[in-house]
């Protein structure tokens, strides 16, 4: 239940019941009532138990003050767990196909490792026996797949989020055909989602899917929130040449900006939090003095590597605006143990890229483009095993 004081029932709050689809996963149904004068009382019907999470924005523009209400599940699913447990069901056959791997004879069992055996096992002395027979096998002449060698690595799902740049009251960059960034950038954003869930043992969560405005410090937090592997934050260039052109990747620079360009770039997109009515200086304290500290340096480097194998990719789409991976100080980009990488798709300042940016082919490309470049970074740096992996937000 929330209370909102201070107000009446209004079309908006009675509209409320309508805007909740049957498939939506956490809400059954929603109910506006007066609980006492000048209280209106909101009852969320749920399907589970969840963990909200409430914060305000100021007003700002056409908008007055609004409350965001995020729900995340209490008890979250675990997408490799039931990955696992429909090939065990059909004895192996679908976990097989889903990965694409053809079933070994002697397959790793997975419940190995998502529950580790208990450390008193029924004969603990004959453990170093398997070590002396691979070499054994191989001196005899053996097949190969009964000699017994490391047991495979075990396969999860890989979290990306793509982040569809601006929203809301917060247009972004607008070019001279009227064309708004957050329009373009929620397309490609959109597209790429579909394309990435296409993958085998992939996913894609997206920070926004429709034109509202979130705070850059919460779309880091939608990330960490879900564990992700990668962070891919959607945009498209803008300055005040309308000559200027090609296709950019920017990864996070603890140190200022690797150009003139990047820097002023990288301020302009900060300042989005000011129009939402939040300030980027409001950070948790533990994350800002220890985990960016730890993991901060590693995260950047990796994010390079990500960038690297994007941008490879991107300059068969559209000319390449700088050869190399560009570092700022975008805020959307901190979060200090998740790759980050921010794509200016094109430059909607340009005329010409302004069209491209408008149509879907084109959006397409884009979007398979970066795809092909964070399979080409996954192939070479693939994710470590986690005890826990990745919720649905």
């Amino acid at each position: 239940m929330l209370d909102i004081e201070g107000v009446d029932i209004n079309d908006e709050l009675k509209g409320l019941a309508a805007k909740v689809r049957e498939t939506d996963p956490y809400i059954q149904l929603v109910r506006v009532a007066r609980n006492r004068p000048g209280v209106v009382r909101v009852v969320f019907d749920l399907k589970t138990a969840v963990k909200p999470y409430l914060f305000p924005l100021a007003p700002a523009g056409a908008y007055k003050h609004r409350l965001v209400l995020d729900i995340y599940p209490e008890k979250p699913r675990d997408p490799l767990l039931a990955f696992l447990q429909s090939g065990v069901e059909s004895g192996g056959e679908a976990a097989a196909r889903a990965t694409d791997v053809p079933a070994a004879p002697e397959p790793a069992r997975p419940e190995a490792k998502t529950e580790p055996a208990p450390a008193a096992a029924p004969e603990p002395k004959a453990e170093p026996e398997p070590a002396t027979e691979a070499p054994r096998a191989a001196e005899k002449g053996k097949p190969a797949e009964r000699a017994r060698g490391p047991a495979r690595p075990a396969t999860r799902m890989v979290t990306i989020v793509v982040d569809a740049g601006h929203g809301g009251e917060d247009p972004g960059a607008r070019g001279r055909g009227g064309t708004l960034e957050k329009d373009v950038t929620l397309a490609i954003a959109k597209i790429l989602k579909e394309r990435i869930d296409r993958e085998p043992g992939m996913r894609a969560v997206l920070t926004r899917d429709g034109d509202y405005f979130i705070p850059l410090a919460q779309r880091v937090h939608k990330a960490r929130r879900v564990q992700a592997d990668l962070f891919v934050s959607v945009h498209a260039d803008a300055f005040v040449l309308p000559h200027a052109r090609g296709s950019s990747v920017f990864a996070l620079s603890e140190r200022g900006a690797t150009s003139v360009a990047a820097n002023w770039l990288a301020k302009r997109e900060n300042e989005s939090d000011l129009i939402g009515g939040v300030t980027i200086g409001v950070k948790d304290p533990v994350l800002a003095r220890t985990l960016l500290d730890l993991s901060q340096t590693a995260t950047i480097n990796d994010s390079l590597k990500l960038g690297k194998a994007v941008l490879g990719q991107l300059g068969d789409v559209n000319q390449l605006h700088k050869s190399s991976v560009e570092q700022a100080g975008f805020a959307v980009l901190k979060a200090p143990d998740i790759p980050s990488i921010l794509v200016e798709t094109a430059f909607i300042s340009n005329p010409q890229e302004e069209k491209r940016l408008r149509d879907t082919a084109y959006q397409e490309k884009m979007a398979n483009a970066i795809l092909q470049g964070i399979r080409r970074y996954l192939a070479q740096n693939p994710p470590l095993a986690r005890a826990r992996l990745a919720q649905n937000p």
